[in-house]
């Protein structure tokens, strides 16, 4: 397939970074986008739901489309992949921008909102949050009232944020600095599966110089982030063994083996008293430097204010901070359960306990191996592992029989903090708001981009745009209107900044 394409617009050049954006067209174009973020959020976009997807795209062609984008649905094992790029120019360097628009599934009775689908607005109160009335903004847009929605932060946000810089670039015929092409994921709240054979696939068309993705949260402080790289995870799925059905705990208490004793007995063993991994090998390979601790320690964190809004005592002792903690592969219980709890308990002997790990990985760290590590400790425990349901022989045959279930890897990403786009990225966001950003070496959360960067061998740089708090993932995920300033500020001026 060949991808030539004509050059339709920008015709003006531009010659300083920071250029100042004339307020009365920003803020205009900030109404617009709250417009466009109702109208694209009010089309469900659960990952678990193909017809969602489909309905995602549809709307997303259109935009860009109107844009001057050329589009194209890239299809994968799973679900399409949206694909946009504006019409190529030899000499320019190229950025590839990847952004998601599904988001998790909702449950509407959590939600202080009818329909998580339908954007409310709201203004800080006394009591959280109050609502407000669409029709205010006609008076005055005040950026510190929010949008309340599924997917309004992650991550339909900041494509609308993109897509308005370039309604203000085209209405001032700024001149593009780089050849943008954008690819959209509709799978990312579910790993992403497609993405990596779907980038060998598509190399060609996905060649690029460096990679920008806008998916997160910014600093907690406010203040232009940048972040570098991003861990990686896996999960397994842990089950123990008691008796084939539940029985009565009064018959059987003293007499037939409590798969939640077992199970919680085999957790414990897994970490110290102070929180870190006790499975010998899990954090080999890492090693700090001086210059990288110092660089951690720039980030504007206090362990003490995170404690406290987190509402515990003490910190576990992976790290002897916050950002340190990141920087290694971690070993955490997502999800515990076994028998009944609360209103309906129950006087049994469970038939079986179930564990839901995750693993957190770092880019020294392969989550196959980590995995592994987990298996041996496992079966030193004295546990006979399975990949399904014992059977009654089997039963009768072991003292401590377990189930072991596996996820796939998706792998770790850190850019060198010393690279020339990163530099760009860095200069830009401080000439646009005169502030130098945050650089963060590593973010604890997981976005599918290790296929891009092994793949294509560019760097990557996660531009998070929305408020720290916004609870994505959550009832009651928001964005805060200043953010849509702000995203619209942050794309203008790095799209058509030189790289110097």
């Amino acid at each position: 397939m060949k991808y030539t394409f004509l050059i339709l617009f920008f015709t003006s050049i531009l010659s300083v970074f920071g250029q100042k954006i004339d307020s009365v067209a920003l803020k205009t174009q900030v109404s617009q986008s709250i417009k466009d973020l109702r109208e694209f959020v009010e089309i469900p976009s659960d990952a678990l739901n193909p017809d969602d997807i489909d309905d995602n795209i549809f709307w997303l062609k259109k935009q860009f489309e109107k844009r001057g984008f050329n589009t194209a649905e890239l299809e994968t094992e799973n679900l399409p992949l949206f694909f946009a790029t504006m019409p190529m120019e030899d000499g320019k360097p190229t950025v590839l921008l990847y952004m998601h628009f599904d988001g998790q599934s909702v449950d509407p009775s959590k939600w202080d909102q009818p329909n998580p689908y339908q954007v409310v607005l709201k203004k800080p109160s006394e009591e959280g949050y109050e609502t407000v009335d669409f029709a205010m903004l006609d008076e005055k847009i005040n950026y510190d009232w929010r949008l309340f929605g599924r997917a309004t932060a992650d991550d339909k946000g900041p494509i609308i944020m993109f897509l308005n810089a370039i309604d203000l670039l085209q209405e001032k015929g700024k001149k593009l600095a780089f050849n943008i092409k954008v690819i959209l994921d509709g799978e990312e709240e579910k790993g992403s599966k497609p993405i990596a054979s779907a980038v060998k696939q598509y190399k060609e068309l996905l060649n690029a110089d460096f990679l920008m993705i806008s998916d997160g949260p910014m600093h907690s402080s406010g203040l232009p982030t940048l972040v570098y790289g991003c861990r990686g995870i896996t999960t397994m799925s842990l089950t123990t063994y008691g008796p084939i059905k539940h029985q009565h705990s009064g018959h059987y208490g003293n007499f037939a083996p409590n798969p939640g004793f077992q199970l919680a007995k085999l957790l414990a063993s897994m970490k110290d008293e102070e929180g870190r991994v006790t499975i010998p090998g899990y954090y080999d390979g890492i090693a700090l430097s001086e210059s990288v601790t110092e660089i951690l320690k720039k980030v504007p964190d206090d362990d003490r204010v995170i404690a406290e809004k987190l509402q515990f005592k003490e910190a576990e002792k992976v790290g002897s901070f916050y950002q340190e903690a990141l920087q290694y592969p971690s070993l955490n219980v997502r999800g515990l359960g076994s028998g009944w709890i609360g209103d309906q308990a129950r006087t049994i002997v469970p038939e079986s306990a179930t564990a839901e790990l995750d693993l957190r990985l770092v880019p020294e760290t392969d989550g196959n191996r980590l995995k592994k590590l987990v298996r041996d400790h496992i079966a030193k425990q004295g546990f006979q592992i399975l990949d399904h349901e014992p059977t009654k022989k089997e039963r009768m045959q072991y003292n401590k029989i377990i189930s072991i279930k596996e996820r796939g890897v998706t792998d770790a990403f850190r850019t060198d903090l010393d690279n020339e786009y990163g530099n760009f990225l860095v200069n830009t966001l401080s000439e646009t708001f005169g502030e130098s950003p945050i650089q963060i070496r590593i973010m604890g959360g997981t976005v599918p981009i290790s296929p891009f960067v092994n793949e294509l061998q560019i760097p990557a740089f996660v531009v998070p745009l929305v408020n720290a708090d916004n609870n994505q993932h959550s009832p009651n995920e928001n964005l805060k209107i200043g953010q849509l300033e702000y995203g619209i500020r942050a794309f203008y001026n790095i799209l058509s900044s030189p790289l110097k």
